[in-house]
């Protein structure tokens, strides 16, 4: 099937959702919910595979995915605040839970198999993976190779062999049904699947029309589990960074109405539904920087509460003169902190690189006496230059390292920080083109499986990256390498990482003595 346009708000700019990793906890919270969903009942027993040279075999407990899959197998939302007790829940409810590590061809570091038993004793193989930023696939349900994203309404029908014109009127008859985005036909064996995609409602009907006409032996059916659906014949008005200043010139459109109206055209929301909901995005944020700021308190974490120690110091003197530098750390520490205690946040563009873009857009955009919308404006930016890195790269450390969490993060922030100043677009790419060149190679070792350390100096590092490139874009500082081809090279670099340093608990800072005892402590 063919790739459809990144969304703002699907790929880059979220989940809002409870967890460290947005590739462990939320994805495994909408694979528990599509698995549920499918199921049609409540589930009994779910056993999960992870081989071990992927990158679930070590980091599934440290980083959440266990978590998120008790939380979806139970129908919970990503933002739920029950998630933190999951797994506690689950075994009060009597969901039994195993998690295995076995041996396994997998195309992608984040596969999960499954094994999933129903109340009723039926059962259901699943294969799904974690794309990154919190997106998922299904790749594989009872044998059937399937992609399910959890942007359509979907519906599965297995029947028996049957006449292949007698099918093909079928499946024509229903391309024109009304709500039928799209149909594939799979065959394996004796058995064949249809799978229908609609993005105006459940699948039922259409599926049930069917009963009369097919030897039907089962019936799958999920719901979106994204903002944004897709649907049919999607045209969005550029995909990179040199198309959009192109369509600008012709447009004569502020910055951020570029932006707006691209995600208009992805999701089919008017333009100021698409700032309504950027600044929802910003109130959310705002709000965990004030939650973290007043302090926090988790157990099962490495940092305890630090961000208050920036605004005390600098109350009493003891900082270098950098006001708004100070102010930027201090919020990105305290998203940080939010981060892992389980509190509510934006995966932006992952949870593990979360605090960046808040901790600098938010911070200077209140230091500058901006309101919300302003903020969103910029969001929006940063969100764009995402959009442009989801098509040609990737936001998962598992794939690239750090430097598709964190130093997409830092890109993102420096163009819309030259948004908040007032720059051009042009400017806005020029500073992202600036900060991810300064970013390449970056590993992703987190220590003990907690996305905390080193990801806090990393988010930091990253928000005064953006920082200093964007003052670079505005005062017409020379990029050199245009952003479109800066995506291209820094994709190529992070694929060629070791993948000892892509999230696997297996190089870097996690070799450490210090880190192998914290390890072992934190089990």
């Amino acid at each position: 099937m063919s790739k459809l346009p990144p969304s703002i708000f699907n790929d880059v700019i979220g989940p809002v959702m409870r967890g460290p990793s947005s590739s462990h906890t939320a994805a495994s919270v909408r694979i528990g919910k599509v698995a549920r969903a499918l199921m049609g009942q409540p589930i009994k027993k779910a056993v999960f595979e992870f081989d071990p040279s992927g990158s679930l075999a070590t980091t599934y407990d440290g980083q959440g995915s266990d978590i998120g899959l008790a939380a979806g197998l139970m129908g919970f939302e990503m933002e739920d605040e029950r998630i933190k007790n999951a797994l506690q829940i689950a075994s009060e409810s009597g969901l039994q839970l195993e998690f295995l590590i076995t041996p396994y061809e997998n195309d992608h570091p984040n596969t999960y198999k499954m094994n999933i038993t129903g109340e009723n004793g039926s059962k259901m193989q699943l294969t799904a993976i974690s794309t990154g930023g919190g997106m998922i696939e299904y790749t594989n349900v009872d044998g059937f190779r399937v992609s399910l994203k959890g942007d359509y309404y979907d519906g599965f029908v297995v029947f028996k062999k049957t006449g292949k014109a007698f099918l093909n009127s079928i499946i024509e008859e229903l391309k024109q049904s009304n709500g039928v985005d799209k149909v594939v036909f799979q065959k394996k064996n004796d058995k064949q699947l249809l799978h229908i995609q609609s993005s105006s409602g459940p699948c039922e009907d259409p599926v049930y029309s069917l009963k009369d006409k097919l030897s039907i032996e089962k019936t799958y059916f999920s719901g979106p589990v994204v903002p944004v659906l897709s649907r049919c014949n999607i045209s969005v008005p550029f995909s990179t960074a040199d198309q959009a200043l192109g369509f600008t010139g012709n447009n004569l459109k502020e910055s951020w109405e570029v932006a707006a109206l691209y995600e208009s055209q992805r999701s089919g929301f008017s333009v100021s539904r698409v700032l309504e909901m950027m600044e929802d995005i910003v109130d959310i944020m705002d709000m965990s920087i004030q939650k973290g700021l007043r302090g926090t308190e988790y157990q099962d974490r490495i940092l305890g509460r630090q961000s208050h120690l920036i605004e005390h110091a600098m109350s009493e003197n003891k900082l270098l003169p950098v006001d708004l530098v100070n102010k930027i750390i201090a919020s990105t520490m305290a998203m940080m902190e939010v981060k892992s205690s389980m509190g509510l946040i934006v995966a932006a563009p992952t949870a593990g690189s979360c605090a960046t873009i808040p901790g600098t857009l938010i911070t200077t955009g209140k230091k500058m006496n901006l309101s919300n919308k302003e903020i969103a404006k910029s969001l929006l930016i940063a969100g764009l230059v995402g959009v442009f890195i989801a098509e040609k790269s990737t936001f998962s450390a598992e794939l690239a390292g750090c430097q598709a969490e964190c130093g997409c993060a830092t890109g993102m922030a420096a163009a819309g920080l030259v948004q908040i100043a007032g720059g051009t677009l042009k400017q806005s790419f020029d500073a992202a083109s600036m900060a991810l060149q300064n970013i390449f190679g970056l590993a992703c070792d987190p220590v003990a499986n907690r996305v905390e350390v080193p990801c806090l100096g990393k988010n930091i590092l990253a928000a005064m990256n953006a920082l200093t490139s964007a003052n670079m874009a505005l005062a017409g500082v020379n990029a050199v390498i245009p952003l479109d081809e800066v995506i291209d090279a820094m994709d190529i670099t992070g694929r060629s990482l070791p993948y000892e340093i892509r999230c696997t608990g297996y190089g870097g800072l996690c070799l450490t003595p210090t880190a192998v005892n914290l390890k072992e402590k934190m089990k």
